[in-house]
């Protein structure tokens, strides 16, 4: 087998980017990029390409959008392209066994974490929010199982202890792409191997669902710092303030060893900023935004906003951490 072999690419959001750039870039055969429809985005709900559209007109490969892939037309147009392989990164459908049985040396995906750890939509969020250590890219021979198929390459990375959801996307974002390249090259000169996935070592973690986001104080510092800084930029932290939604983009955790109940406020001005009771000590808003505001240092906001001291702030019962 050689380079020339037939390749669709399926992707959608930027974190698929780098490793279709690097299919342009090394020259393989891209019949076709399948990504999903234009959505309406910003202030103005302007209806905007999906990031890997943008880059594969750039480059002169045929796109095609599906709301859902495995509808007979999208089944029908991938028959018609005939791939030798396909390649999935961060598409968002769900492939059929009609669709797997299509390209003659089946169907790679690109996946954001060491699988089988961390298998699901938000891995990169869940890594941040539970605290790991080290995550990477895997790539797998997509199953019909989530994620579950064979691993054929990996590669890891630390994650650093102030590190975003948001920066650790860009960095696996770049990583996919050379972890693809070497997959691609194996499969090419006939040295790729497959490893079956441990099912016993497999951890799944689902998609956000509407509510999630709000901080909940009676966990640990280190837990709320990690919440915040794995749901930064998005979905986002927030904590209620009456009927106020105050999102929250950094915390810092502290040795306190008051009595007060957990999410009581323990100061908030314009000098010390916003101290929050937290199950095992305090935590610092140090970066937040309020309704109608821009997203500041939370010593500036509060020397024209202040927040009443004693406030307690509770979870609520439909929120999920």
């Amino acid at each position: 087998m050689n380079r020339n072999f037939k390749i669709v690419f399926m992707g959608t959001p930027a974190f698929a980017v780098p490793s279709l750039e690097m299919l342009i870039r090394e020259g393989y055969n891209l019949a076709a990029v399948i990504t999903q429809p234009d959505r309406k985005a910003g202030r103005g709900h302007k209806l905007t390409p999906p990031p890997v559209k943008a880059v594969a007109e750039g480059a002169g490969v045929p796109v095609y959008q599906f709301e859902k892939i495995r509808v007979p037309e999208g089944v029908a147009l991938l028959k018609e392209l005939a791939p030798d392989v396909m390649i999935t990164a961060a598409f968002g459908h769900i492939l059929t066994e009609e669709i797997l049985e299509i390209p003659k040396y089946g169907c790679i995906n690109v996946h954001a974490s060491l699988l089988p750890k961390l298998r699901g939509a938000a891995p990169i969020q869940w890594a941040i929010i539970n605290g790991e250590k080290e995550t990477g890219i895997t790539t797998m021979y997509t199953a019909l199982a989530l994620d579950a198929g064979d691993i054929l390459e990996q590669e890891s990375m630390g994650i650093p202890e102030d590190m975003t959801a948001g920066q650790l996307y860009d960095k696996l974002s770049v990583l996919g792409a050379e972890v693809l390249k070497r997959t691609l090259e194996k499969l090419a000169d006939g040295t790729l191997e497959r490893k079956p996935q441990n099912e016993a070592d497999a951890t799944y973690f689902p998609m956000f669902k509407r509510g999630f986001g709000e901080i909940d104080f009676t966990k640990t510092g280190e837990e709320i710092r990690n919440f915040v800084r794995g749901t930064n930029p998005a979905p986002e932290a927030y904590m209620m303030y009456h009927d106020e939604k105050i999102k929250v983009y950094r915390v810092e955790a502290h040795e306190y060893s008051g009595q007060e109940p957990c999410g009581t406020v323990l100061y908030a001005d314009g000098k010390r900023g916003l101290g929050i009771r937290c199950a095992d000590g305090l935590v610092s808003i140090e970066e937040l935004k309020r309704c109608g505001a821009r997203c500041m240092d939370a010593r500036d906001c509060l020397c024209g906003r202040p927040l009443e001291a004693g406030y307690v702030f509770q979870k609520r019962e439909n929120s999920i951490i």
